[in-house]
């Protein structure tokens, strides 16, 4: 009886309130790890059928993975390197364009993956409407989906990038086995983007087009295809802001000068990551009821 009467009292609205908010908070903090990691399998094969069946017909067929970054890269480098005559790092005049071309391929890495699906991710949803008003189907992976395609193909560009780097500088740091840590907070952050954009496409189909201008905006805003004492020093606190500043700094860190990654701004970046992943996780599972009926 007294054990009765002792819940009996814990059940008071404020308590129920109480253990609400408790079950909500566990499972928006829960899911978003457990949902991708139940459906890794199915993941892996849209994944497979999605890189398969962009370059179906085509005569290059998957090689267009590897073509495609390397045609996009020798043209910003031909701009950059040969026209524009940018140089990187220290004794940048004499180390001339081989310099600059490692550095460039080395920034768009990161940028190559994050950049694809953000693009993507305002229209995933329309373009796979039918899954969406399956009952059964888990909606929550196809954000999940084009971020895994882009870091597919950001690991081609990386294998050409390796390449690069053994040919003209013979050999690969160790500092290279840093990549996971580096790759722990891009890949939340563009997953937690990827379903807030995913969901907010949903409703406003402008986004895409929106992203479209960002994404370049973005891109000339981080020191990819130029160097970072080109950035006004005024302003650099605010540049040191963005977040694909930080990944491209860790890349060149790790792969380039032999050296850690720059461990507060990467903190940051983790913390924001996750943020951005659980909260985008959070806003996509609340505006998952309203999908049927927009579509």
């Amino acid at each position: 009886a007294g054990s009765v009467t002792a819940r009996t009292r814990r059940l008071t609205p404020l308590a129920r309130r109480w253990e609400r908010t408790q079950r909500v908070l566990r499972r928006l903090v829960v899911s978003p790890f457990r949902i991708p990691l139940r459906h890794r399998a199915l993941i892996c094969s849209m994944v497979r059928r999605d890189v398969h069946g962009r370059y179906r017909g085509s005569v290059a067929g998957l090689f267009w993975t590897v073509i495609h970054p390397l045609l996009l890269m020798l043209t910003y480098f031909f701009v950059f390197a040969v026209v524009l005559q940018v140089r990187f790092g220290p004794g940048a005049e004499a180390a001339g364009p081989v310099n600059f071309l490692l550095y460039f391929i080395c920034g768009m890495l990161p940028w190559l993956a994050f950049s694809e699906a953000l693009g993507r991710a305002p229209s995933v949803l329309l373009e796979h409407r039918t899954l969406v008003t399956r009952v059964l189907f888990p909606v929550e992976i196809l954000p999940v989906n084009i971020a895994v395609a882009g870091l597919a193909g950001g690991f081609f560009a990386l294998l050409v990038f390796l390449g690069a780097l053994v040919y003209f500088r013979h050999g690969i740091p160790a500092t290279a086995l840093y990549l996971p840590v580096v790759l722990l907070p891009q890949v939340l952050l563009t997953i937690g983007l990827c379903w807030f954009l995913a969901a907010l496409g949903v409703f406003l189909r402008d986004t895409g087009q929106f992203m479209a201008f960002l994404l370049t905006l973005w891109f000339f805003a981080t020191p990819i295809c130029y160097p970072e004492s080109a950035l006004p020093r005024q302003a650099l606190w605010l540049f040191e802001k963005n977040p694909a500043y930080v990944l491209v700094r860790s890349y060149r860190a790790i792969f380039l000068e032999a050296a850690a990654p720059p461990w507060r701004a990467l903190a940051w970046l983790a913390a924001g990551g996750l943020a951005a992943y659980i909260l985008g996780f959070g806003w996509f599972h609340k505006s998952r009821k309203s999908f049927a009926d927009v579509l």
